[in-house]
Parts: C-alpha cells; sequence; structure tokens
C-alpha cells in the first residue's frame, strides 16, 4: 500500500527583517567591496551550552544565553542552544592553570571545520568555582568584542573572496539526512528528496559550505488505534543566517508496520511532493534568480512587486 502525501501544509515563510543603511558620507556610493559586504545573508553564530566549562549545567546554559545576548549586542546575529543546520558554532571550554581558568573559544563552521579561535581572559579558581549569573554575564561581556571583531574578520574575508556571488546561479541547498523513519525510509527518503530537489532547480549538496538554504527532515510514527499507524513527515527549510523560512508537513495512515521495510514507491511520492513545497518557501524567501520579477512580468504586476509562486507540480 502507498503512502498518500497529498496532505501537504505550507507555513508562510516568515517577514525579513528590515536592514539599516550606510553612514551618510557613503550613501549611493558603497564601492564594489561594499557592495559585496552588503550582500545578504549573513552568517549566524549558535552558542550550545558546554560540557567543558567546569561549571553545572544550569551554569554551562545561563553563560551560552550571556554570549549569545552579548554577540547579538555587537552586532553579530547569535543564538544560545545548537542552533540550525547552517550556523556557525561558538564552542566554549575552559582550563585550569595556575591558580586561574582560562576560557577558550572556538568558531567552527556548520561542518565543524574550525574557523579561529579566542582565548579569554584568566579568572581566578575561586572566583569561577563559586559562579553565578554576574561572573557569567561578565565573562561574556569581557568576550563578545573580540569574538565579534573575530567573526566580522572571517565573514569579511569569505564575502570578498571568491565565493559565488549570491543569486547568480541555482540556489545551493543543503540537504541532511532524514532522521526517525522506520525500515529503509531514512536512506530512501533522503536519496528520493535529492533527486527531486535537483529536478526542480537547485543544486543539493550535503555540505555546509557555500550553502543558501538548508532542509531537514524528520519523520514520526505513533500508532492511532484499529491497526493504523500516524506517519508525519515534516521538512524544516531555514536559511544560512538562521531565519527559519517555513515547514512542509505530510500526514497519512497507514496500516501498521506497511513502512517497517523497504519504502520504494513510497519515499518516491512523498519525495516529489514535499520538493515542491520546499521549491514554494524558496521561492517566497526570493531564493531563485530572477524569480520575483519573472512571475511580476507574467501577472503584470510592477517589477519587484511580490509575486505568488509557481504552482506545485
Amino acid at each position: 500500500m502507498s503512502l498518500s502525501s497529498r496532505r501537504l501544509l505550507l507555513l508562510a515563510p516568515l517577514a525579513l527583517a528590515a536592514c539599516t543603511g550606510l553612514p551618510q558620507p557613503f550613501r549611493g556610493r558603497p564601492g564594489a567591496v561594499a557592495r559585496r559586504l552588503r550582500l545578504p545573508p549573513g552568517y549566524r553564530v549558535a552558542v550550545p551550552n558546554s560540557t567543558q566549562i567546569l561549571l553545572t549545567d544550569a551554569e554551562a546554559a545561563t553563560l551560552s544565553r550571556a554570549l549569545a545576548a552579548a554577540l547579538v549586542a555587537n552586532e553579530v546575529p547569535a543564538v544560545a542552544g545548537p542552533g540550525l543546520p547552517l550556523d556557525w558554532q561558538l564552542v566554549v571550554a575552559a582550563e585550569r592553570e595556575a591558580g586561574r581558568v582560562i576560557p577558550r573559544y572556538a568558531l567552527r563552521d556548520a561542518d565543524g571545520q574550525a574557523l579561529g579561535m579566542l582565548v579569554g581572559q584568566p579568572v581566578p579558581a575561586r572566583e569561577w568555582a563559586e559562579g553565578g549569573t554576574a561572573l557569567l554575564e561578565r565573562i561574556a561581556g569581557e568576550a563578545a568584542t573580540p569574538l565579534a571583531n573575530l567573526v566580522g574578520r572571517i565573514d569579511a574575508q569569505r564575502r570578498t573572496g571568491d565565493e559565488r556571488a549570491v543569486g547568480s546561479g541555482p540556489p545551493v541547498l543543503r540537504l541532511l539526512p532524514v532522521r526517525g523513519a522506520p525500515g529503509d525510509g531514512n536512506a530512501s527518503l533522503t536519496a528520493r528528496m535529492r533527486d527531486s530537489l535537483a529536478g526542480l532547480g537547485f543544486r543539493v549538496q550535503a555540505e555546509s559550505h557555500d550553502a543558501q538554504f538548508a532542509v531537514q527532515g524528520e519523520v514520526t510514527v505513533a500508532a492511532s488505534g484499529r491497526g493504523q499507524q500516524r506517519v508525519e513527515i515534516v521538512w524544516i527549510v531555514s536559511r544560512r543566517d538562521g531565519e527559519d523560512l517555513g515547514r512542509v508537513l505530510q500526514l497519512n495512515e497507514v496500516p501498521a508496520g506497511t513502512l517497517n521495510g523497504l519504502w520504494g514507491d513510497v519515499a518516491v511520492v512523498v519525495a516529489e511532493e514535499a520538493a515542491g513545497g520546499v521549491r514554494d518557501v524558496v521561492f517566497n524567501a526570493g531564493g531563485f534568480p530572477g524569480a520575483a520579477n519573472a512571475a511580476a512580468s507574467q501577472s503584470g504586476a510592477p517589477t519587484g512587486a511580490p509575486a505568488a509562486p509557481p504552482p506545485a507540480r
């Protein structure tokens, strides 16, 4: 029995935040490098809770929140916790040395590759052991400015190097392995989704480097009574700057155990339906070069006006 995935719920993309302009002396004359430096999106930094900072779990969470808030205050997009698939990661550790504790910060990209490191201000070991919110906020405040400078230098180097110009080619999408499916569902859904997205014009890859968007598929199967199982598949679409753009949700019920083995044609149907939803989310976020203008010209709307996404296949 095949799984029908026709009931597809597409959540509207989140509104984009407005950007501030350049200082008055440079208004209208940004120069070639400045134009590239202003190209959105930038990278967001996630600060996961650390288990290597000689603190309790609660204090580690407090430090993560304090670091994220301090980075935001320094105009670096940041969030406490594990973050989204394309976020950079700020990994914090601490070492005892001669009666002091020295915090160390490692900045990594979404693939776990090292981008840079920073050594924080030493703290007397006794003061570190006593902990407290005031101390953790002070540590975060001391580290925020040099960390912001580090992130800015790395981001600027990437933006002004040989990186492909945004919008000059097909959208580059990172597809993460599907999780939670019974049988061979994880592998089958991932493979079929890769094929379907490629067929819709995406450049699909497993790595985060150069990716503008990311898709993570998660499957939940639960008993629903009368020998049936409720199957829920959600595809989470996010962007490189940490924006959660939307979710494609597929729901159905099948006889219990139907999907415990090979998914076969079921995976094909699911991927074809879901890929169209992902395309619509990315389209609405401006992810296809010239998409908005092309749709506007066909509908007679002025160039640059909001346009409806292309019809689902």
